[in-house]
């Protein structure tokens, strides 16, 4: 029962440093590093590139990560669980024992495969399945159609003797539940266990987004961003654990930074739903166990769902983006009026020549606050830069764009630069589409030692139904209450599944949670976005770590690759939240108030 597990989390993405593995590798210690590769549209940009070689579709950067350091890894007795293979976990296995025999190296490698349904797509079309979250119906075709499975195949992997574990896709944090499965021996049906354990994977699989990273008050993260130390969780066999990092290395590590990882990119966190284990983190807990430690308890666990989500992508057309910096009085009017100058006048060339207008259109001035909407604050701004994004069925009408985007420079406006990169190019619209498929229509494959094992997924259990759990009451403002702005009450996270965005909020104090509650409402944040919303907003509460999450539905312009706005991810969503007006009692701005010191804010909060 002492025994403790650490393991490291050496990416958050693919795009990411490679550097990671040879930090966590230096700081010694470690049983796992795990390394997450995958985002939604990537497994498509996967499938086009295993398409052109058959020797390709896998992430090439974990090789150049792990390379450096392999023999180190194997002196220590590291076990690395990557989800690198992507859509060619093979392929990847065989680039890295080729890499391992090169180094004289001897590793044990095992491959899991069974997520990738493409070549099942007439059986997913005769199901007659609509799209998860909008009920849209199947497109003509798929680029790439890929499950998210779980941890058991892992678990296996390890407990046969694999050094390395290869996946294409599975959720993020099976990476980490894996491990710890096979350490623990935890059953099928341990959901407490297991809930902690895909907690854990949370927390680590965005790199070191969990160690500060990102965080809302950087101006206190220490050892600076050019270093910044990787995530390192130790963990029991009851399922706790503790986050930390690689001494020296930067970052902060307290509840505050560890809750904003908690909170992004989830939905309903009393239901989310994994392959292995509906976990409940409304009551979690977080304790500062020392200088940059924090221990995470509280996560619970039920059954999962008889299904397993599939991601599919598919090919919508094109879309150009176009940007210029203005300088000078009226940047902002100038730049807009030019943008909306230079659409006109390409509308009207398309029309000459027969060719049907855009299908969408999208102009933000950045700098003049256009991501706030009506709260934007910054019109006079005199220096600003104008995103002109097109989209359109065929990619020459977006080519007769790019042949005039210089136009402006020479036909309109003084003050106009910046096109460093010549012409903008056309590239293509991948949008997401996601459904259930029954866990029966799926048989992961383990591929270890010259040898193929089916693993047939588990069948669905009984447990425990979801918990009641209370939460504050809302703490309803007073006339003539002072108003500051949000980020005095609170600090958070934001993130995006396809075209929703969440936003989660954690109170700076557990006595600021009733008044968040009172003033930031499903209805004020949905006034705060209504620029941007198509959807609704729902508000879920975390009252284990006295925080808030909202589901803001269809927000995001179609999301990812779909999308023509500046930031089709939500990744600045909490920030513009956290600068929303509130009111507070007087007496927190008093001298001896938890607020002295904040400015208050002249005009009137929220409610």
């Amino acid at each position: 029962m002492n025994k403790t597990i650490r393991i490291g989390g050496a990416s958050a993405a693919w795009g990411d440093t490679t550097l990671g593995v040879r930090q966590l590798v230096e700081a010694g210690g470690l049983d796992y590093i795990v390394g997450d590769y995958l985002a939604e549209v990537t497994m498509a940009i996967l499938a086009r590139m295993r398409a052109r070689s058959p020797e390709a579709g896998f992430v090439p950067d974990w090789l150049h990560a792990v390379r450096p350091v392999l023999g180190a890894i194997r002196a220590q007795g590291i076990r690395l669980v990557t989800n690198a293979g992507g859509m060619n976990p093979l392929a990847c296995r065989d680039a890295f024992e080729a890499m391992a025999k090169e180094a004289g190296i001897s590793v044990r490698v095992a491959v899991v495969t069974g997520d990738d349904l493409l070549d099942r797509e007439d059986e997913v079309r005769a199901s007659g399945l609509t799209e998860m979250f909008t009920g849209a119906p199947m497109p003509a075709a798929f680029q790439s159609l890929n499950a998210y499975l779980g941890a058991g195949a892992i678990a296996r992997a390890l407990d046969e003797g694999a050094d390395v574990v290869i996946t294409g896709r599975v959720v993020d944090s099976a990476l980490t539940l894996g491990p710890l499965m096979h350490e623990f021996g935890w059953a099928a049906d341990a959901w407490d266990q297991l809930a902690q354990g895909s907690l854990a994977g949370h927390v680590i699989e965005c790199g070191a987004q969990g160690t500060g990273g990102l965080s809302t008050d950087w101006e206190l993260v220490e050892g600076g961003w050019d270093d910044m130390g990787f995530p390192i969780v130790d963990c029991r066999a009851d399922g706790g654990f503790t986050v930390s990092k690689p001494a020296g290395k930067g970052g902060r590590i307290t509840p505050d930074t560890v809750a904003e990882q908690i909170v992004y990119e989830i939905g309903d966190p009393g239901a989310y739903h994994l392959p292995d284990v509906t976990c409940d983190f409304r009551d979690v807990r977080l304790e500062q166990a020392g200088p940059d430690r924090v221990t995470v308890t509280g996560a619970k666990g039920r059954p999962p769902g008889p299904d397993c989500k599939v991601c599919g992508t598919w090919h919508d057309g094109f879309r150009l983006f176009s940007t210029y910096m203005i300088a000078g009085g009226a940047a902002a009017a100038r730049g807009r009026r030019m943008a909306e100058a230079l659409i006109a006048r390409t509308v009207r060339l398309l029309a000459e020549a027969g060719v049907a207008p855009y299908s969408e259109t999208s102009v933000e001035v950045i700098g003049a606050d256009d991501s706030y909407g009506p709260a934007r604050r910054n019109d006079a701004a005199r220096e600003v830069i104008v995103k002109i994004g097109l989209r359109h069925p065929d990619p020459r009408a977006l080519e007769l764009f790019a042949r005039e985007f210089a136009a402006p420079g020479v036909s309109t406006a003084q003050g106009i630069t910046g096109a460093f990169g010549g012409r903008p190019k056309p590239s293509p619209v991948l949008r997401v589409y996601s459904f259930l498929w029954p866990k029966s229509g799926f048989t992961p494959q383990l591929h270890f030692d010259g040898r193929t094992s089916d693993l047939p997924m588990p069948p669905a259990a009984a447990g425990p139904a979801c918990r009641d759990l209370p939460s504050p009451a809302p703490d309803q403002a007073a006339p003539g209450d002072p108003v500051v702005p949000l980020r005095a009450l609170a600090v958070g996270r934001s993130g995006d599944k396809g075209d929703d965005a969440n936003i989660g909020l954690i109170a700076r104090r557990p006595d600021f949670l009733p008044r968040i509650l009172g003033e930031v409402t499903e209805e004020s944040v949905a006034d705060w976005f209504a620029h941007y919303l198509e959807g609704e907003v729902t508000r879920f509460v975390l009252p284990g770590f006295n925080a808030v999450n909202f589901l803001l539905t269809r927000v995001l312009g179609g999301g990812g690759s779909a999308s023509l706005r500046y930031d089709p991810q939500a990744k600045t969503y909490a920030q513009i939240l956290l600068d929303m007006p509130v009111r507070v009692p007087a007496e927190w701005l008093a001298g001896d108030g938890p607020l002295a010191g904040v400015a208050p804010l002249t005009g009137g909060g929220n409610g």
